[in-house]
């Protein structure tokens, strides 16, 4: 069956002359005459059996239909070039991989290690992008994710990475100005908003008391509480796999107990068993699986 779709031209000019609320602005941008936009207009309102514009005089103005149709356009040309740009963005010779990850743990743990993986294979382009919440892989445009393990993965292959380890840290500065005191208690402490019983339950694992652990500022990233406990803005409960260099340069400390009951476990999230895998996704889930082993190794020799 062939597709109701109008001409390409037609929508290009509606959606230049709806954002503009003129046809002639609208041939100024688009290199045309005031008439063709027009007509091309014209002809669109016609394959639809809509009027999309009230034209009065010289002016024209959107009618409802016109209005919410043209978001629908503008949103739709939008993402043709989108994908468009990102084609033409691939390299002639080698392949691609679209990467879905937590924030933190790609800002912080992926892309320092990444140009070990580009030295190693230089014709796979690695894409990242943000993943804050579980999806289903099939169909979603990602050859795979990093994140945790969750129920919302079921029927997915999920590979164990890293064990997220939070431990409670801050400036030298604010242990300074609270007069040398590591009482958890006596010091503001930061929250992560997702995880809203982090302070409760290291405070229960620990036999640490805390007055009253909800009580602080909140952040969306564990990047934003590294930021701010670096600010001296308080204590914070974070991965310890992200801050071995502020640990090890002393500007963040940590002079409190560690604890796993207050952990998570990063997977890598494939689509498919890693045997079936084929080609760039088999290269990078293997490469990220040693790099893991590797830091997970680090990681205790450390302790």
């Amino acid at each position: 069956m062939r597709r109701k779709i109008p001409s390409h031209s037609a929508l290009l000019a509606f959606e230049a002359a709806a954002r503009h609320g003129s046809f002639a602005r609208a041939a100024d941008e688009l290199a045309r005459t005031e008439g063709a936009v027009s007509r091309q207009i014209g002809r669109l309102e016609a394959f639809l059996g809509v009027t999309l514009f009230e034209r009065v005089g010289n002016r024209v103005r959107l009618l409802p239909n016109g209005m919410r149709y043209a978001g629908q356009v503008r949103e739709t040309l939008d993402r043709l070039e989108r994908d468009s740009l990102y084609l033409m963005g691939q390299p002639v010779e080698g392949a691609s991989l679209d990467i879905a990850a937590t924030p933190t743990f790609a800002t912080r743990w992926l892309i320092p290690r990444l140009k070990h993986f580009q030295q190693r294979y230089p014709n796979i382009t690695v894409h990242l992008a943000e993943c804050m919440t579980p999806f289903l892989l099939a169909g979603s445009g990602f050859d795979a994710a990093i994140h945790f393990e969750h129920p919302a993965w079921a029927g997915m292959h999920l590979h164990r990475l890293l064990e997220e380890v939070l431990i409670p840290v801050c400036s030298p500065a604010l242990l300074a100005q609270a007069g040398g005191t590591a009482s958890l208690d006596a010091l503001p402490r930061l929250h992560r908003r997702q995880n809203p019983h982090a302070w409760q339950a290291y405070a229960q694992a620990t036999g640490i008391t805390l007055t009253n652990s909800a009580v602080g500022a909140r952040y969306d990233l564990h990047a934003m509480l590294i930021e701010a406990a670096l600010a001296g803005l308080g204590v914070a409960l974070v991965p310890r796999l992200y801050i071995g260099a502020e640990l090890e340069d002393g500007r963040l400390v940590a002079p409190w107990p560690e604890h796993t009951a207050v952990s998570k476990n990063f997977c890598l999230v494939l689509p498919e068993p890693l045997a079936l895998s084929q080609g760039p996704v088999q290269v990078f889930a293997e490469w990220l699986l040693g790099e893991a082993r590797g830091n997970d190794t680090g990681q205790r020799q450390g302790h």
